[in-house]
């Protein structure tokens, strides 16, 4: 037993230069290679979030301007609405106007032609009421003279 013992001594002390070596090798690992890369990788991290922050944002003021030309164009298209529908309510009233004129028009002329044809009838039955009784002796004369000379 003495023997393992003593192998077991030698074997520790001989992995005591490898044992340190390792140890000096992870604490220069570390040094060298993973604390660069850690703070490497940190900033990465920290400028892809900033630069999805950054995309956040942007997406976010455009749609935004989009909400607002939006409202924009809501607001042209209404305008315009009401612009046209004032148009068309002023071309009717001016329809309407001009109808009422010509409507009024047509109503003085229909009473002036009315008018004419009264008065013409009227002259016309005064001249027939004048020729009358000229008519009346031209049938006598005309009458009589055949039934004076039928009878002889």
């Amino acid at each position: 037993m003495q023997e393992i013992i003593q192998q077991i001594g030698a074997l520790l002390l001989g992995s005591v230069p490898t044992s340190l070596l390792f140890i000096v090798l992870v604490v220069a690992y570390q040094f060298l290679v993973q604390k660069p890369l850690t703070a490497t990788l940190k900033e990465r991290r920290a400028r892809t979030e900033g630069a999805v922050e950054d995309a956040h944002n942007a997406i976010g003021r455009a749609e935004a301007r989009a909400a607002e030309y939006a409202a924009r164009l809501r607001q042209a298209r209404a305008e315009i609405y009401r612009a046209r529908e004032q148009r068309i309510k002023q071309w009717t009233a001016e329809r309407d106007a001009a109808l009422d004129a010509a409507r009024k028009a047509a109503g003085l002329r229909v009473g002036q032609a009315k008018a004419e044809l009264e008065t013409e009838a009227a002259h016309a039955r005064q001249a027939i009421q004048g020729s009358v009784a000229e008519l009346a002796g031209q049938v006598v004369r005309a009458v009589l003279p055949l039934a004076a000379g039928g009878s002889r």
